[in-house]
């Protein structure tokens, strides 16, 4: 094999992440080198190769984010995945959330040095709160600050009547949290963290929930998991105890409603619109209805070829969001 060869098969093993056929290449290329005469380049191929077999990864093969569109097999149905883009400077949160947060980057950041140390980062996060409150936010914003794909579990693919088979399909996803590391989220999170005694279906949602226990406290993995309920209440009293940080989300009080407002009209002239009063009519509101409020009344204002918001359209659109939401 030529050297032009030996660099073409190294590019490839790296983009492929195969780290033993990247070293064997090495070596041949460092025995290429020898044959030709270029003993001092031959040694110190060796000698690099030698080193990075010695040298334990922080974060191994099996931690490494994979580049795919979508999980292969059987996978396909129990995992959506996307790469988000979002930043945590695009959430609007209560700086006692954003501090809890902040920490969780730091230290996924940082990770190695705190391995190094017998110390682990946090990595699996209980969300709980209102419906449009920021968990599933919160989870694409992790995924996207960490240059991370974010998987979705699919509960209707994960859940069956066949308790075996869900046990199977947890297992698989669990042993994809090892082979590709990820935020893996798992939404609506009472559908398999349910109290042990609260179902007719006793026998086996006991038993799918132990299952997730135990997979759970032996994740050794190097992503996030993150669980999110609407329903803490329901969650069985075993799960908080599992999960590194129990994260509380509310809905936005008047300041926070203000500063939602605010940001999502800032690329609109609102001159003249009446702030306070719009957030105390927000309160009670989620997130999402909130900025969905907002969204309505750019529209509104857009379709009747206006330039300005205003205070009367503002109102408007969030009492309408506050009657739709009383009738859900």
């Amino acid at each position: 094999m030529t050297t032009a060869r030996h660099i073409v098969t190294l590019l490839k093993s790296h983009i492929a992440g195969d780290e033993d056929r990247f070293l064997a290449t090495a070596m041949q290329l460092a025995a290429h080198e020898a044959r030709q005469g270029h003993g001092k380049l031959a040694q110190e191929l060796k000698e690099l190769v030698d080193a990075a077999k010695t040298k334990e990864p922080a974060i191994g093969r099996e931690a490494r984010p994979v580049p795919l569109v979508q999980p292969k097999g059987e996978l396909a149905s129990l995992l959506n995945a996307r790469y988000p883009d979002l930043r945590l400077g695009d959430m609007i949160l209560p700086e006692t959330i954003r501090v809890r947060l902040v920490r969780v980057l730091k230290e996924q950041r940082q990770q190695q040095n705190l391995r190094e140390h017998g110390l682990y980062p946090r990595r699996k996060l209980l969300l709980v709160g209102p419906p449009g409150s920021g968990k599933t936010m919160t989870a694409a914003v992790l995924a996207g600050e960490l240059h991370l794909p974010l998987f979705t579990i699919v509960l209707d693919g994960l859940i069956t009547k066949f308790m075996g088979e869900t046990a199977a399909k947890l297992r698989l996803v669990f042993d994809a949290m090892q082979a590709t590391r990820g935020v893996y989220f798992f939404d609506e999170f009472d559908a398999i963290g349910a109290r042990r005694g609260e179902r007719q279906d006793v026998g086996e949602i006991r038993r799918v929930l132990n299952s997730f226990l135990q997979f759970l406290e032996q994740d050794e993995s190097h992503g996030l998991i993150i669980a999110a309920t609407n329903h803490p209440k329901l969650l069985d009293k075993a799960l908080f105890r599992r999960f590194d940080d129990v994260i509380e989300y509310a809905v936005p009080d008047a300041a926070l409603a203000d500063a939602l407002l605010r940001a999502r009209l800032d690329r609109f002239d609102t001159r003249g619109l009446a702030w306070s009063e719009a957030a105390q009519h927000a309160v009670g509101l989620s997130q999402a209805e909130i900025v969905r409020a907002a969204d309505d009344a750019a529209k509104s204002i857009l379709l009747r070829n206006g330039k300005r918001i205003t205070s009367e359209t503002l109102l408007e659109a969030l009492t309408e969001r506050r009657r739709a939401s009383l009738t859900e």
